[in-house]
């Protein structure tokens, strides 16, 4: 294979599964012989023939077109998953398309992991093949639903109610198995509030109630939710909260321009570093930091933008003025 093909290849991965791009040249590449470089910056892999027997491609076809199973053995990866082995083919798995893994969101933690596998025989269905470019790609989730797995896909509807496992969480949600046959939670469907990572939410073995989104049967993919199962917070916001409304509240994230504060769950507002705190300072964090309890003012409240601005500054400022004001009618 040329190095074009691995260039493309991963970048069709990450256009279909929303993975972060990076530079291709610095991804590492690993074989068989646990040696980085087997594969190395796209090239093609030394392990098996280049093209194959055209009697080899001829029964991966056959069996494709039959949905039949495939044992394979994994020979090395790269960072979009792993390279098999299959009577003198190389093929590929994505990491989408392995089952019941969770896989650790950092490179150095995700080629380990890639790494301990190297040798381990999986079973597997062929979903793609292209002879042109020696382009073999197998999944394991495909070959673990059984029956009961098409008959559960032929009778989901958008609107149900489910309930399932957590399979494998990844950088854009989390798989769940149904019964049978995985959906996807969408990492801005795990929450009405702000999720850094699946992890954040769920971990694998958790048993999760979720809401089918859509079905895709010729793609054989379901999208679910389980923030939907839940009111939406910014629902009639504005009859909750109004400006000049004092409250406490939670710091979640301190960024540049501000920090935002947790008012409810899944509700959030800004207080824009303006509003912090008199006088001047380096950055928010010098003011707070996550997880601190603060006292805000809301300024402003928009729905429709689902937007709430806050201010730390007028809230400690009325918060004082308040103080004056109960001790002199005590004194009095």
């Amino acid at each position: 294979m040329d190095d074009g093909y691995w260039v493309s290849l991963l970048r069709d991965i990450e256009e279909e599964f929303g993975l972060d791009a990076h530079d291709l040249e610095q991804d590492e590449f690993a074989g068989s012989n646990g040696v980085a470089g087997l594969v190395f910056h796209g090239g093609r892999g030394e392990t098996g023939s280049a093209a194959g027997d055209d009697e080899v491609w001829d029964r991966m076809e056959d069996r494709m077109a039959a949905n039949e199973d495939v044992e394979v053995t994994i020979s090395g990866y790269n960072r979009g998953g792993l390279l098999t082995e299959v009577e003198g083919l190389q093929g590929f798995v994505p990491a989408s398309h392995l089952y019941g893994t969770s896989l650790p969101a950092g490179p150095t933690e995700r080629a380990a992991a890639f790494a301990a596998r190297i040798g381990e025989c999986l079973v597997v269905r062929v979903v793609e093949i292209d002879r042109s470019h020696c382009r073999l790609i197998l999944s394991e989730r495909l070959a673990r639903e059984d029956g009961r797995g098409e008959l559960l896909l032929a009778t989901l509807r958008p609107g149900q109610v489910c309930f399932g496992t957590v399979t494998n969480l990844c950088a854009f949600g989390a798989f769940v198995d149904l019964g049978g046959f995985e959906g996807l939670i969408h990492i801005s469907e795990l929450s009405w509030g702000r999720v850094e990572t699946a992890g954040d939410v769920l971990e694998p073995g958790d048993s999760v109630e979720v809401v089918v989104l859509q079905v895709n049967p010729e793609e054989r993919k379901v999208a679910l939710s389980s923030k939907r199962l839940t009111p939406d917070p910014w629902r009639d916001v504005e009859s909750r909260y109004c400006a000049g409304q004092i409250l406490d509240a939670v710091i979640t994230n301190v960024v540049s321009f501000g920090a935002f504060a947790r008012l409810e769950a899944g509700l959030e507002g800004l207080i824009h570093v303006s509003e912090l705190a008199e006088g001047s300072f380096m950055h928010p964090r010098n003011v707070v930091s996550e997880g601190d309890q603060v006292r805000v003012r809301v300024l402003n409240v928009d729905s429709a933008k689902r937007r709430v601005a806050l201010t730390m500054r007028e809230a400690e400022e009325t918060r004082s003025h308040n103080a004056v004001a109960s001790h002199q009618r005590f004194a009095a």
